[in-house]
């Protein structure tokens, strides 16, 4: 019975497309949220377990090493046996793994605990972009895959808000156990979510490793590099900042309490860069959106990194939050449209697990050189050049897919 209900995608009955938004949207919003909770945790771990900069950094990237496997490995799955199922899964996976990284009693079981709760997450993300974009209105689909990653900036707050509330006061391990319980609840409300219209209509399923070489096939394989390199020069400036945020601001010399503080200020600017993505990714165009955001948040980063007081720091802090998350909304819905049903969630997936790369070598980069007593500035304008790279690249070779319909 349940088959021939989702073989009727337009009945009254049928979950309608704001309702999956909203579903996916808050399991993104958790995903979001634990990987925010690192960055502050990783202060009181350093304090509590002693820990140097270099180590710090080991244990902001061993997350992405899961996601780069996750990414890549979900995408496949999803091309192949569904979206909603890998959907589910993944999101059961991640969210048991978040609360049994609480109860970690040392470093080598927490790097163990962090790579799967990565695992989970690398394959959720791609899979839900996915499943929004096939379930959306043609006209519509770019704003809602847009407002669907704008609930990511929203599990960045809620991290912060846990982080200021919680850490300082109670525990990091109860933030994980925080961030592992509403997960559950997507679950549940995802049971009775359909299929996608677009993968019920394929004939052709084909075999994952055949889809792996569609992607680099004539037609497919300049959007395929194209992506690659958009999504590494993505995850290494974003990750390789942000999660060293409230390090950066204790080790500049402010209190736990304020530096957790002066972040959640800085947070703020993400949900208006995504809602402002959100509108002129359909007035003005994915690629156009996307290289104006980069370019902007290159240039946020080096003003972050030369800010002599507190206020220039929050200033630069708030546009860098603000123009990276609208650049990497644009990401998000630049890199779906690229590819046709067929391998769609495999491209974005492999293309997001190789950023991920860019995302383990960053934040251990970043403490690498913290160690070495290396400048601010000097980091930050790593970020700086990075991002540019990824503008002149999407700029010069990026295909526009406003306007063209989905295959």
């Amino acid at each position: 019975m349940s088959e021939k209900l989702e073989s009727i995608p337009h009945q009254m009955n049928a979950p309608s497309a704001n309702k999956l938004l909203v579903v996916s949207g808050l399991g993104l919003l958790f995903d979001s949220m634990d990987v925010a909770l690192l960055a502050y945790v990783l202060v009181a771990l350093a304090k509590e377990w002693n820990l140097h900069p270099d180590i710090m950094g080991l244990l902001g990237s061993i997350s992405f090493i899961g996601m780069a496997v996750g990414s890549a490995f979900a995408g496949l799955l999803a091309d192949r046996f569904g979206r909603k199922n890998v959907f589910m899964w993944t999101l059961l996976f991640y969210s048991i793994m978040t609360g049994l990284t609480a109860l970690a009693s040392g470093i080598g079981i927490f790097i163990l605990f962090r790579f799967l709760v990565g695992f989970g997450l690398g394959g959720e993300l791609p899979v839900a972009t996915t499943y929004v974009l096939e379930s959306s209105p043609e006209e519509e689909r770019g704003r809602r895959v847009v407002l669907l990653e704008s609930f990511w900036a929203g599990g960045s707050l809620l991290a912060a808000l846990i982080s200021f509330f919680i850490i300082p006061h109670i525990s990091w391990r109860f933030a994980f156990l925080i961030g592992a319980l509403p997960a559950l609840y997507v679950l549940v409300l995802r049971r009775a979510l359909p299929e996608t219209p677009k993968f019920r209509a394929l004939a052709d399923k084909q075999r994952m490793k055949v889809v792996f070489r569609t992607l680099w096939s004539k037609e497919l394989i300049r959007g395929t590099v194209v992506t690659w390199i958009l999504w590494f020069v993505m995850n290494f400036a974003y990750y390789g900042m942000f999660l060293w945020l409230p390090s950066v601001m204790a080790l500049k010399g402010y209190s736990l309490v304020k530096s957790i503080g002066y972040v959640l200020i800085m947070i703020l600017a993400q949900i208006p860069g995504y809602l402002s993505a959100a509108w002129l990714v359909e007035k003005w165009g994915r690629k156009k959106t996307l290289i104006s955001a980069m370019l902007l948040s290159s240039f946020s980063a080096l003003g972050f990194g030369y800010a002599p007081n507190t206020t220039w720091l929050i200033l630069f802090g708030l546009l860098l939050s603000y123009f990276m998350l609208a650049a990497f909304a644009g990401t998000y819905i630049f890199t779906v449209e690229q590819f046709p049903t067929k391998a769609r969630a495999s491209g974005i997936g492999w293309a997001a697990g190789f950023g991920r790369i860019g995302g383990i070598i960053a934040p251990f980069l970043v403490g690498i050189m913290i160690k070495a007593h290396i400048g601010f500035s000097m980091i930050f304008g790593l970020f700086f050049l990075s991002i540019l790279i990824g503008f002149f690249v999407v700029w010069a070779f990026g295909r526009e897919t406003k306007g063209s319909r989905l295959t």
